[in-house]
């Protein structure tokens, strides 16, 4: 998958993974994994890009005698998101021609 259209995906995955409330690393990558295999190590960059963008905000709590950072979706996160879901349709439709396309040259 062509690397720039992936960073984005998973940008998205991460807002939605910290849409219903406020999560921190270890819960947002147990999360997302059953529908996308990602590490911690590639999360923590994509919360500081989210986070300098202004989609996410982060505050430190103590757990368990250690500071948690704690991830929450801001409104220009969510402006995100739908931003996303309007343009879904057109990559389904792009997907589809391509599809269509093999199967017309497969007629052939």
């Amino acid at each position: 998958m062509d690397i720039q259209l992936k960073r984005g995906l998973l940008d998205v995955c991460v807002l939605s993974a910290v849409k219903g409330r406020d999560s921190y690393g270890y819960r947002i990558v147990k999360d997302i994994k059953p529908f996308v295999e990602i590490s911690e190590s590639t999360l923590y960059p994509i919360l500081k890009r989210l986070e300098a963008a202004g989609q996410v905000t982060v505050r430190s709590a103590e757990h368990n005698g250690r500071l948690r950072k704690y991830y929450r979706i801001t409104e220009a996160g969510l402006e995100r998101i739908e931003a996303f879901n309007r343009e879904w349709s057109e990559m389904i439709a792009i997907y589809n021609f391509v599809n269509r396309e093999e199967e017309n040259n497969a007629e052939e």
